[in-house]
């Protein structure tokens, strides 16, 4: 038995170390593809883009480890389906949990990994590679220029094109100004031109900028600082010329201190102690509201004619039981006065109360990313565990080793997963469902599959057989063939 333990062993390992390699090569592409944009052109040093892809690559380990272990699951049972592996072993009275017992105790060990790797290196790498990414997005921002959108890293400057030809380079529809922060004003100079080209020089010091049919307008007192005059000067061109400086072309590194407060970056302790500290500020914001909405909003503390409120005391013997008659009863202009104040007091009630709920929405909306975050270290590890139970009785049904079948399977599943689990956290987020229930229920909806997959695997059903299901075809194929001949 010991033997037939490590032979299950040795098919495991060796297709999950490849299938693992190949989801994380799949997943930074796909980071690559997302980000691109932000990393061409930027002159970064090797150094640099290995720390970022490496950080990356450790915030992706939660995501590829169960699509992973559904994909070497899936091949291993696969294959020993196709050489009649696994019928020679039960055929020898070898049960199927049997067969699996080492590999489950090996997907617990995966899954407990998974948790503490989620809990303690993933915040790490989230804030490193986050931090990172942030730099290289600010450095040099003349180079990433997109269509209809202002850039205003540029220190001095904000840029906005219209259009840019991604051939030539040329950009239609240019709006800069320039707001140096030596000048006393804002905007002092402001250019408008049909087309130009922007292009950084070989040391990578300076833009050089080439503009084309345009207007230059200066407010020369704006530029000088006089505040006796404030000439104006407008300058057509045909065609204009300039420079802009740029920073040091070595990549600024910002402290992590930046983001460390972001629930991507907290372990469990540190989101649960967030929570707290959040719930307990809400909790006092809301009683401060209903405090000050009895105080300020429905009794008046400080009466504004004594003389007035005594008489009406005194006739009403201190009850107003029929507001109406005595709103009747005051002349035209004291109505007005009361129904314009009652006005005032009602709009600086509500917009005071849509303020507060402004206030009390944003908490509420951070306390439920950091549950979702809590919850996301356990339901990222559980997967490795469902995914398994899922994909060894697949390999069982689909008897195919290797990257096809099983590529095509655990993709589809995967997908599956991804697509309910990413709709469930977003209702998470607007609060539609709670944190807990919508990131559980891609593991809700699953881990059934798995359970009826592994049950019908271990009692050998019909359910476990691929041929069934060619009959099931083939039957339902003939029926239509002979429905059609008939007709």
């Amino acid at each position: 038995m010991k033997k037939l333990h490590l032979y299950m062993l040795k098919s495991f390992v060796g297709p999950f170390v490849a299938t693992f390699f190949i989801s994380m090569f799949v997943l930074i592409m796909q980071f690559l593809w997302r980000y691109i944009d932000d990393l061409v052109g930027k002159g970064l040093d090797g150094d640099v883009i290995i720390h970022l892809l490496s950080y990356v690559a450790l915030t992706l380990v939660p995501m590829g480890l169960p699509l992973a272990v559904l994909l070497a699951s899936i091949m291993t049972f696969g294959s020993l389906g196709e050489n009649y592996e696994l019928t020679a072993l039960k055929a020898a009275g070898i049960s199927l949990y049997r067969i699996m017992q080492p590999l489950i105790f090996l997907i617990i060990l995966f899954t407990i990994a998974a948790f503490f790797f989620s809990n303690n290196v993933l915040p790490y790498a989230n804030l490193k590679a986050s931090t990172l990414l942030y730099d290289i997005k600010k450095q040099k921002p003349e180079l990433s220029l997109k269509e209809g959108v202002f850039i205003n890293d540029i220190e001095g400057y904000s840029i906005k094109v219209d259009k840019i030809d991604k051939k030539t380079g040329m950009m239609y529809d240019m709006l800069i100004y320039s707001h140096p922060k030596n000048t006393r004003r804002g905007n002092f100079e402001t250019t408008i031109a049909d087309s130009g080209i922007m292009e950084a020089d070989k040391s990578g010091l300076f833009m050089e900028v080439q503009l084309y049919n345009g207007f230059t307008y200066t407010d020369e007192g704006g530029k000088s600082g006089n505040k006796d005059t404030y000439p104006f000067r407008r300058v057509k061109f045909d065609k204009q010329f300039f420079v802009i400086p740029l920073a040091d072309n070595q990549l600024q590194r910002s402290d992590d201190d930046l983001f460390k407060d972001s629930y991507g970056m907290l372990n469990i302790v540190q989101l649960e102690n967030a929570v707290d500290s959040l719930q307990k500020r809400l909790s006092g914001q809301k009683k401060g509201t209903i405090k000050g909405m009895l105080s300020d909003n429905y009794l008046i503390k400080k009466e504004r004619n004594p003389q007035r409120d005594s008489v009406f005391v005194e006739e009403t013997r201190g009850e107003a039981r029929d507001l109406d008659s005595l709103y009747q009863n005051f002349d035209i202009q004291e109505q007005k006065s009361a129904v314009d104040a009652a006005l005032k007091f009602a709009k600086s009630a509500q917009e005071k109360h849509r303020w507060d709920l402004q206030v009390n929405s944003r908490d509420e909306a951070s306390i439920r990313r950091y549950n979702i975050e809590w919850h996301r270290k356990f339901t990222l590890s559980f997967a490795c565990f469902i995914f398994f139970f899922i994909g060894a009785p697949l390999g069982g049904i689909i008897r195919k080793g290797g990257l096809g079948a099983p590529v095509v399977v655990s993709i589809f599943l995967f997908i599956m997963y991804y697509i309910i689990w990413m709709m469930g956290e977003r209702a998470a987020r607007e609060g539609a469902l709670e944190p807990w229930q919508g990131m559980w229920i891609s593991s809700v909806i699953l881990l059934p599959l798995g359970a009826i997959l592994t049950y019908t695997a271990m009692t050998d059903s019909a359910i476990m057989s691929s041929e069934s299901y060619m009959n099931f075809i083939k039957k339902i194929v003939g029926f239509f063939k002979k429905k059609k001949k008939d007709a």
